[in-house]
This record gives C-alpha cells, sequence and structure tokens, in this order.
C-alpha cells in the first residue's frame, strides 16, 4: 500500500507550481486535467504506434463511424448513414451536411477518398493502419470512390466480415496533406512520413474530432481546445464538446498520478490495484467517484523475441539465445514457472482475473473454456525443460553447450503493474534456474527496439484488444506491422533469414479466413482455433488482467464509464459543473 510520504517526491513544488497555472490560465473556461504517462511520439495518425500518441490522436480525429462504448453498436459519426449490399461486399455511405475541418476548410468525399487511395493504401507510406483492411489470403484491399459530393463507395473483392467496424478509420485533410504525399524525397520517400511530428506548431495540424492541440510543451503538458467547428450538436442543437479545454500533465509515473489526483491537481485518473483501497476509502471526502467497470480488454503478456533473421549478416537475437526461445518446451516452462496466482493476490491486489486468450472477454469470439491453461507448477517447468535438453548445473539451468541460461526481460519504465509482473517473473525463473536481467526502460526506446532494430530477448507489455478481433489483425499476421515476436523492421532495413513457423502461419491463415467468414458461429470455430495455438505455442504468455477502474471528480458529468471506453468515450457529452 502506498504512503503519501513516499509519494510525495514524485509531485515537486515546481510542478504544482504549473499545474496552478494551468487552472488560472483556464480560469475562465471549463476545463478538464488528466494526467499522463509518457508523451506523443507523433501527431500523424497513420503513424502512430504507441498508446500516448494514440490517445492524443482519439481526442482530434473521427471515422466515418464510431462504436456506443455501453454496448459495442456501431453508430454514425462523419456519415449519417449506409447502405450495406445484398453480397456484403458494398457499402455506400452518405456524409453529413456542412461537415468542417478545425481550420473551417470543408470536410468531404474528396477528404475520405484522399485518406484511404493516397494515404492508407500507398504502399509508399509505412502504416500498420493498411494490415486491418487486408482482405483475402492476398491482403486485397477495398476499392474507394466517390459517387458524388456526399456518398462515397467502398467495394471488396470478397466476403470481409469486419467491413464495417474498419471505417472507424480517422479521416485526414486532403487540403493540408496532398502535397507532402506528393513530394518525395531521393529515396522515393513522401514527406508525409515526417509531417506532423511533435516538433510541428499545434496551429498547423488540422482533425475533425472533438478537439485540437492548442499548445505543446514536451515534458510539460498537452492542452487541447474545442474544435469550434466539430460537426456533433447537444439535445438543443447546442455546439458540442461542452468541456472547452482538456489540460494533459505529462508525468513520469503512476505515482505522480496519483498523488496529483489525491492533492486535487487532476480531475480524473486511472486506478491501479494497489491505490484502489486509498482512493476508494476517500471517495466521499475527495468528493470523486470510483468507476469499476469489470475486466480490462488489455492483454498484458511475457513474449520472446523468437525472430531467427539477420541484418547485414548479423543475427538480430544472440543465436544462443534464440536457440533456447524458439524451443515450445522452453516457452512452455516459463509459463508453468511464472505464480500468476500471486501476481493476482499481491500485484493486483485480487482486482483482476487471469488471462489466457489473446481476445478480449467482452468480444462474442473471446473462449471462455478448452484451452490450454498454465497454472503454476515448478515441477510441469523443470521436466519440460529436460525434455528439451537442459540440464542444471547446481541451480543454474544450462544448455546442451553448458551455456547459462540468462536473459534481458524488458518493460516501459513508469509502469508499475509492468514493472512489478517483471521483477516477480525474475524471482519465480530463478527457481527453475533462469536468470533473468530485469530492465525497465524508456517507453519510446522500448517501440525502437521492437519495431526498428528488433534486438531484444524478452519484454512485458500489453496490447488493446477490442470486441472485433480482427482489429488486432496486424498483430498476428505474419506479415503485420505489429507483429512484433517475429517482426519485419519498420524502417526499411533489411532483413534475411527470417523464419515463420508453421503454428505462426497457421494463426495468420486462420485470422485471414475469420475475417473472410460471415457465419458467426463459424467465425467463432475459427477464432477459438487462434487462441488455442496461442495458448499451445506461446509467442505471448499471458498473465493477469486488471479490473478497469477510474477515479472521476464530482464536477465532471455524463460519465458513461465502461471497461471498453474508459472515461473518455464519450467526451464531447461530458460536463463540468462545480458543486
Amino acid at each position: 500500500m502506498f504512503g503519501l510520504a513516499v509519494l510525495a517526491p514524485s509531485c515537486s513544488s515546481v510542478d504544482r507550481l504549473r499545474l496552478e497555472n494551468f487552472r488560472v490560465e483556464s480560469a475562465d473556461v471549463p476545463t478538464l486535467i488528466s494526467t499522463v504517462i509518457g508523451e506523443p511520439k507523433t501527431f500523424n495518425y497513420l503513424l502512430t504506434q504507441e498508446s500516448s500518441s494514440s490517445d492524443v490522436l482519439a481526442l482530434m480525429y473521427e471515422g466515418l463511424i464510431g462504436v456506443d462504448q455501453t454496448n459495442s453498436e456501431i453508430i454514425p459519426a462523419l456519415a449519417e448513414s449506409w447502405v450495406i449490399s445484398e453480397d456484403g461486399q458494398t457499402i455506400t455511405y452518405t456524409l453529413k451536411e456542412d461537415l468542417k475541418w478545425s481550420d473551417g476548410e470543408p470536410l468531404t468525399v474528396d477528404d475520405v477518398v484522399f485518406t484511404y487511395n493516397d494515404l492508407i493504401f500507398n504502399e509508399a507510406i509505412i502504416t500498420d493502419t493498411r494490415d486491418v483492411l487486408r482482405i483475402g489470403p492476398e491482403g486485397k484491399l477495398p476499392v474507394v470512390r466517390k459517387l458524388d459530393e456526399r456518398r462515397v463507395e467502398f467495394k471488396i473483392p470478397e466476403p470481409f466480415a469486419p467491413f464495417l467496424r474498419v471505417t472507424g478509420i480517422a479521416i485526414l485533410p486532403k487540403h493540408i496533406l496532398q502535397e507532402t504525399v506528393e513530394t518525395v524525397d531521393d529515396n522515393g520517400v513522401p514527406e508525409f512520413m515526417t509531417t506532423w511530428g511533435t516538433d510541428t506548431d499545434p496551429s498547423e495540424v488540422v482533425g475533425n474530432g472533438p478537439y485540437t492541440i492548442k499548445r505543446f510543451i514536451p515534458g510539460e503538458r498537452i492542452v487541447f481546445e474545442r474544435n469550434p467547428y466539430y460537426w456533433e450538436k447537444g439535445p438543443a442543437g447546442e455546439q458540442q464538446p461542452y468541456i472547452e479545454e482538456v489540460v494533459w500533465p505529462v508525468v513520469g509515473s503512476q505515482d505522480a498520478q496519483f498523488v496529483r489526483f489525491r492533492s486535487g491537481d487532476a480531475d480524473l485518473m486511472a486506478v491501479s490495484p494497489d491505490n484502489f483501497s486509498l482512493i476508494k476509502q476517500d471517495e466521499e471526502q475527495g468528493n470523486y467517484t470510483v468507476y469499476i467497470g469489470g475486466p480490462t480488454p488489455t492483454r498484458l503478456f511475457m513474449t520472446f523475441n523468437l525472430n531467427q533473421g539477420s541484418v547485414d549478416g548479423v543475427p538480430v537475437v544472440d543465436p544462443v539465445k534464440s536457440a533456447w526461445f524458439s524451443k515450445v518446451e522452453f516457452r512452455q516452462a516459463v509459463a508453468y514457472a511464472i505464480d500468476r496466482s500471486t501476481m493476482l493476490n499481491n500485484i493486483f491486489k485480487g482486482l483482476g482475473e487471469m488471462q489466457n486468450s489473446q481476445i478480449a472477454p467482452q468480444s462474442p469470439y473471446h473462449a471462455d473454456s478448452g484451452l490450454p491453461v498454465y497454472d503454476y507448477n515448478l515441477e510441469k517447468a523443470k521436466d519440460l525443460l529436460l525434455s528439451a535438453g537442459f540440464k542444471y548445473e547446481g541451480a543454474q539451468l544450462v544448455d546442451e553447450s553448458g551455456n547459462r541460461v540468462r536473459f534481458t526481460l524488458q518493460t516501459n519504465v513508469g509502469n508499475k503493474i509492468r514493472e512489478s509482473a517483471g521483477a516477480q517473473i525474475k524471482q519465480n525463473l530463478a527457481l527453475i534456474g533462469i536468470t533473468v536481467d530485469f530492465q525497465p526502460i524508456d517507453f519510446n526506446k522500448l517501440v525502437t527496439n521492437i519495431g526498428d532494430t528488433l534486438q531484444w530477448d524478452a519484454i512485458v507489455l500489453g496490447f488493446g484488444a477490442g470486441v472485433e478481433p480482427n482489429s488486432s489483425a496486424n498483430l498476428w499476421l505474419t506479415e503485420g506491422g505489429l507483429h512484433f515476436f517475429n517482426q519485419l523492421p519498420q524502417n526499411g532495413m533489411e532483413l534475411a533469414d527470417r523464419k515463420i513457423y508453421d503454428w505462426e502461419q497457421k494463426i495468420s491463415d486462420l485470422y485471414v479466413q475469420a475475417a473472410q467468414e460471415l457465419d458467426e458461429e463459424k467465425r467463432k470455430t475459427l477464432y477459438f482455433e487462434t487462441q488455442k495455438l496461442v495458448q499451445e505455442n506461446l509467442p505471448f504468455i499471458h498473465l493477469v488482467g486488471q479490473y478497469s477502474m477510474s477515479a472521476v471528480r464530482n464536477k465532471v458529468k455524463n460519465v458513461e464509464y465502461t471497461s471498453l471506453g474508459g472515461v473518455l468515450w464519450n467526451i464531447n457529452e461530458l460536463k463540468i459543473e462545480e458543486n
């Protein structure tokens, strides 16, 4: 349990002065303050890979459709309506009237066609977004064309079950970005790939969502202001969003978030299991509400780098370690050696659940039973290691050649849950003779290791799984941009001798087949098979997921908290009313 005396240093007098300045600066307008850990790497929607950028961009951009996070139903966004053909292979959208960008320019069908044809489908632009739109074994893409000034048609060559949901992808402004696509460097790389970095003047970043960036001070804060041209209106036709400014002070850890919320310097905070009891007991006195939304859709896992490729003749993973990691018995032994019950009780304070699937429990495709489960069993772990050719020299595990089994486990610094999980894994694996060098590092550095250099041993990380499993297709397709346990470089680097495992290819194929299948029961069968293969072969060793919890000041009205959407999914409807 945290004590204020321990955490107080995380919030310095300078930090408090900055936060007071936020409030003074915005004293005359409704303002929501929410601290965030880390800061974005880009303001370019199609280039983002990490959550800090995604959270920022979710306030700035919307697509043709949205999702009601209370029931997962598809709702209109930029499109007021749509018609699906009888064969399910054509969707015709009709845009709302008089849509505008945040700079006041008209938002039209031309922007929709440009976003898909010139950006997402442009192979010269490296973006993970393209993966979730690929259809069938050949990875074909939809054909998008303008019908008239308000109607746009999407046509696909074969059935694609997630067709409607994937068109929630953000629409980007043609009048701003077209020139960045047409202008290329000496290597043929479009200027778009370096457009809207975090060093960009915020006034140049144009969006269509409820907010735009007013100010960004690296390492300190992000300030959003209401988009005066946002399309959504209230019941009486009033302009939304109601809250005029949103301020996100940047902090370095969950401890700092906790202190700032407790001291009144933030209006909302994600609650972690280890601060739940303190936050909950002061709920009435602090004039806030703790919302509990059930199991989080985020999957927490440990994974090994299974990449056997090389760059310029140098393997991206030490061949000695790669030989260990590539053995399924080794991965299964590690899974059996991780004491998830202790993790649930000690780290999560019982406020969570065991995870055994890559698909979120909120999804109708989640398998509740019938999957392999790796409950804590040191004897099974040791037997598997011995059967795979490992042996013991005293208490230390060595491989067939006498190499001591030792690797580095990384996670992002500042995430207390992941840091604690990594520390426990280090202790657990020591009991089966494996030495783990646990190393929390900067999140952006971790992302670079995963997607660019490919040089890492093992990580503890999480990913957000939605209701539609195909939303994670770029993680499971062998050529997917987020297929990080056996990743292709994302920076154009040449990788030789990459090996695709049979089970890995099978999972990839099943994701393709499931997206093609329109019969719901057959889709469930296909996704069950993917979950079974993942659990048998353990590219991810699933750990424990916490309950989705947040504390929100009672002056914030119209909160509709859900484990899928959290607090801010309906931010356009939130209001600030001082009690």
